[in-house]
């Protein structure tokens, strides 16, 4: 037999087709033969014993070889029939080779067979195009054998083969194969292997596996049985939607850990940081994807139940009041993490419903999310029921919830925007602050990335469809072109309210409150009877104005006006124009530039390891440029939500032409600065000392000089044929030569340190030219720490002088800085001339409410 296998013949015929197929049937024979001859071994001597071993051992070899070989050609001869010959399959179902392969199964035992007999059925599956093959090939039972057979996956090849066999199957589905694969009683689907067997992998270890499964689901979903659709969503399988999203909180937990990580231990392993974050939002993200493939499925229910999961397991008890909270026991996922999954999911998985009860739980006050606060109606089981995966039963520790504390920014205290830990304990706790207003917080006190995860939620909020206006209205986002139009319709259609209030000087909010609350009255008793959640309206009714137009600009505008007197006012022009620009670009896109996951990706930033210390001019700078970027989306967002267009240039004054009387006009300095090696008059200059190597002093004339908004420390070298001129040997400047001292996280401007052991020394600070995040191309040093100069003078006097000219210098600049920024920190005055250059004003709450906040 075995050498007849190897004769030439016609690969692909008939008579090929026939011979594999008797071949095997005559397998079973000699295998059973091969297991009575191992009876007799024993009285053998050793030689002969070991040469009928080794005889024996070669055999099975060629047994197991010919077998694999014979499958896979018997694979290509079907497919090949399938194409060219409907004999080729007429006498695969004559000889009824299905079950001579479920035999070849049970007798071989071999890994290898195994994988050879799921991948020629996987073949056969995939290529078979005639659908009266693919009726025989899923029926007489003989499928459900293969698919419930007991397989060694300890084997990680063997059940990539399995799950690929499941796929095959699945991706052959419609309402009639399906009916093959199941068994039914009383017209009700009884028990479905294929679906029941594959969700067994749903949440393996290995992502290729899990993607495999969900698209084996959706595969079974979307033939829409209906007697399948009521078996996949019964108990017990409707665990697997549960189980969905646990694992998929599980997941979010996991990335919670990965972003705190990057927090915590930044620097030198940034880009591995950066891939682990990165790989493991891709895969919550398909997660959601799949849950939105899911329900558009349409299967009756599902999406009922992912929505009521996604809620009861997720939103409630874990990711809301993490935007305000720091959990003292169980479960805490951190500000920027659950912004960024709020934002996922709602702009992936879009259902009204889900949406719809997101926004109304902004509303709810933090004491709402505590356990003991949360009624639980008739029939219901509250969401704070489920325990900690790693919580004995019975234990009372609370899952994911703790003392709810919450921020809120001192509007009274210093308008510098500190950066907010959100690890660690909050100062003060107010349990009636509702979620929206923890957003709006993050905006006015946060750091840039609680900025931008709460932009990002409102934004998205604005860009989900599902959303119902009216709750767009109540939460303050509503555009004001959009709420014009709601009343005009009004007024067009006759309702005395709508023309009132289109007409009408007073807020529009204030009008259609009734409305607006009575909506989001319904969605507030659907918190309470679905999920025992208890809010309370009382604050949107009673003033919608404190929703729509609180006053973040006023904070960031104050401290941005500090910035004037701080370390970088020669930057704070140049850095504003840029963010403008790229803001503006942002705002004007048909969609978000970036994605929610930027939330999560903070720039890199510099480390002590670097030589960067928190006091560093560099370290302002950084929290400068972060401040802008927070300034101007606040800014324009304000023109934005007024509907009027963006100038492409920030409104600043231009920059004065003359400067009479000025040290940089008496020295004789162009618009371009002073410039090494380059004369200047010496008008004001003080005599100094100053040694930049140990044992060599030199000597200098001391000038402090502003030009525009720049402004230089200068050390020039007098010309003794030349009076009163001098060449410039070293420019420094003239800003950040102030020390700045960090206590009690408020930062105090001090002068130039006076040495008062030593009353004729002056000690200062050199920060660098410029940014290298700003204008990389003029830093020509790769140095990032600050320089310092021990000024020597003749004696006190001219050691005052000199500080006074100085302090003098700096507080020209500021003004000149401050001057320019004017117009573009008097927000009140830019509405009314945008109003008045755009035709008559619209009249809004928010114009009304922000005219009156200035």
């Amino acid at each position: 037999m075995w050498f007849s296998f190897w004769k030439s013949r016609d690969r692909f015929s008939l008579d090929e087709l026939r011979y594999l197929t008797d071949q095997l049937i005559k397998l079973q024979t000699v295998n059973e033969v091969n297991k009575v001859t191992g009876v007799h071994f024993l009285p053998l001597s050793e030689f002969l014993f070991f040469e009928l071993f080794s005889s024996i051992y070669q055999h099975l070899v060629r047994f197991k070889d010919f077998v694999i070989e014979a499958l896979r050609s018997m694979a290509e001869l079907i497919t090949y029939g399938d194409q060219h010959d409907s004999a080729f399959f007429e006498f695969f179902m004559e000889k009824q080779v299905m079950g001579e392969f479920v035999r070849i199964l049970m007798v071989s035992r071999t890994v290898t067979v195994s994988l050879q007999l799921l991948q020629t059925i996987s073949i056969m599956i995939q290529n078979l195009k005639n659908e009266h093959a693919l009726y025989y090939m899923f029926s007489n039972e003989h499928m459900n054998y293969l698919i419930t057979y007991s397989f060694d996956f300890q084997n990680e090849e063997l059940l990539s083969y399995y799950i690929s066999f499941l796929r095959a199957i699945s991706g052959k589905l419609d309402r009639n194969t399906i009916s093959l694969l199941v068994k039914t009683q009383n017209d009700e689907v009884v028990s479905f292997p294929l679906y029941d067997e594959a969700i067994h992998f749903a949440f393996h270890e290995e992502s290729m596996v899990r993607t495999a499964i969900r698209a084996l689901t959706l595969n079974v979903y979307h033939v829409g049985e209906e007697s399948v659709n009521r078996y996949v969503t019964s108990a017990p399988h409707a665990d697997y939607f549960s189980n969905l999203v646990k694992f998929f909180r599980k997941q979010c937990i996991n990335l919670n850990a990965l972003v705190s990580d990057s927090t915590k231990n930044p620097g030198a392993e940034f880009a591995d940081t950066t891939t682990l974050i990165s790989t493991a939002v891709d895969e919550i993200e398909d997660n959601l994807y799949y849950f939105s493939d899911v329900i558009s499925a349409g299967i009756p229910d599902v999406g009922w139940l992912i929505t009521d999961n996604i809620l009861q397991l997720l939103i409630f008890p874990l990711l809301l009041p993490s935007l305000t909270i720091k959990a003292v026991e169980g479960i805490q996922i951190g500000v920027a993490t659950s912004l960024y999954l709020v934002c996922c999911i709602l702009r992936i998985v879009k259902i009204k419903d889900l949406a719809n009860t997101i926004s109304t739980a902004l509303f709810c006050p933090l004491d709402a999310f505590s356990p003991e606060s949360g009624a639980k109606p008739n029939g219901h089981t509250s969401f704070y029921g489920f325990a900690h995966e790693s919580q004995p039963p019975g234990s009372n520790t609370k899952d994911g919830v703790g003392i709810l504390r919450v921020d809120v920014p001192n509007m009274s205290s210093s308008p510098q925007i500190h950066p907010v830990d959100v690890t660690r304990e909050n100062d003060y706790c107010d349990s009636h602050l509702s979620l929206r207003e923890a957003l709006i917080s993050y905006i006015t006190s946060g750091d840039d990335i609680q900025v931008t995860g709460s932009l990002s939620v409102l934004a998205t909020l604005l860009q989900t469809k599902e959303l119902d206006e009216s709750m767009l209205d109540a939460l303050g986002i509503l555009p004001q072109r959009k709420q014009h139009k709601k009343l005009l319709l009004q007024a067009l259609v006759g309702e005395v309210s709508g023309e009132e209030q289109l007409f009408s000087s007073e807020s529009s909010s204030s009008k259609d409150g009734t409305e607006c609350g009575s909506e989001l009255d319904s969605c507030l008793q659907n918190l309470k009877e679905q999920f025992g959640l208890l809010c309370s309206s009382l604050e949107v009714r009673a003033s919608p104005r404190v929703h729509r137009f609180q006053d973040s600009y006023k904070n960031c505008a104050s401290a941005l006006l500090k910035e004037t007197r701080g370390v970088w006012p020669d930057l704070l022009v140049t850095v504003l124009c840029d963010e403008w620009k790229r803001c503006k670009r942002a705002i004007e896109a048909s969609s978000l530039r970036k994605e929610p996951k930027c939330i999560l990706l903070s720039s890199q930033r510099f480390s002590s390891e670097d030589g960067i210390t928190s006091d560093s001019s560099f370290a302002a700078g950084e929290r400068m440029c972060e401040l802008v970027k927070v300034f101007v989306l606040l800014h324009q967002l304000q023109i934005f939500s007024l509907g009027r267009t963006f100038p492409e240039k920030p409104p600043i004054n231009p920059p004065a032409d003359v400067f009479e009387n000025s040290r940089a006009q008496s020295a004789g300095l162009d618009a371009a600065g002073p410039k090494l090696g380059t004369e200047l008059r010496l008008v004001d200059a003080v005599p100094c000392r100053i040694a930049f190597e140990r044992g060599k002093e030199r000597h200098f004339s001391f000038l402090a000089i502003f030009l525009g908004t720049s402004g230089w420390v200068v050390l020039a070298e007098e010309l003794p044929l030349k009076e009163p001129y001098g060449v410039i040997r070293m420019v420094a400047p003239l800003a950040g030569s102030n020390l700045i001292l960090v206590s009690s996280s408020r930062f105090f401007l001090l002068k130039p340190k006076h040495d008062y052991k030593h009353s004729r020394w002056l000690h200062s600070r050199i920060r660098l030219s410029t940014l290298p995040f700003v204008e990389p191309a003029k830093l020509k040093t790769k140095t990032l720490v600050d320089g310092r100069w021990t000024l020597a003078f003749r004696d006190e006097e001219s050691c005052t002088t000199a500080l006074s000219m100085v302090l003098e210098e700096i507080n020209l600049q500021s003004n000149e800085v401050e001057r320019r920024l004017k117009p573009l920190l008097d927000l009140k005055s830019l509405v009314e001339s945008s109003n008045s250059s755009q035709g008559p004003p619209r009249t809004s709450s928010f114009h009304s409410t922000l005219t009156n906040s200035f």
